[in-house]
């Protein structure tokens, strides 16, 4: 049995994936991988998803230029998640300009934004 047919696909193929920075270990996304991104990923060092909205692989920083640098892969004691270490090129995970998507904090019952914006999304995307 290959790596790759010891993960466990969800039924449409695809495997939750969490995007960690190595050098501090902060959560910096969270998204979804088919086996060719996988693949992919381990075989060429940076980070490739399955953008479910465009259903089609996506490799982190093709517009942005803020490219994941693999550091390892792990999987899960269930086979159903992935652990990626990475090193966040430019600083900057999230598609609204900042260090990580996890920018919203519950903060007496309200969503509260406690991270900045470190470059406009606008001059990031063309």
């Amino acid at each position: 049995m290959s790596w790759l047919e010891q993960v466990r696909w969800n039924e449409q193929g695809l495997i939750p994936v969490i995007a960690q920075q190595a050098s501090t270990g902060r959560v910096l996304m969270v998204a979804w991988m088919n086996a060719e991104a996988l693949a992919l990923t381990a075989q060429e060092g940076y980070a490739i998803y399955w953008s479910r909205s465009r259903a089609k692989l996506w490799r982190k920083g093709e517009e942005s230029g803020h490219r994941q640098k693999v550091i390892s892969i792990q999987l899960d004691c269930d086979e159903d998640v992935i652990l990626l270490s990475i090193e966040q090129e430019g600083g900057i995970a999230c598609h609204t300009g900042r260090e990580s998507c996890f920018y919203r904090r519950l903060i007496d019952g309200e969503w509260q934004t406690v991270e900045p914006v470190l470059k406009d999304p606008e001059l990031i995307y063309k």
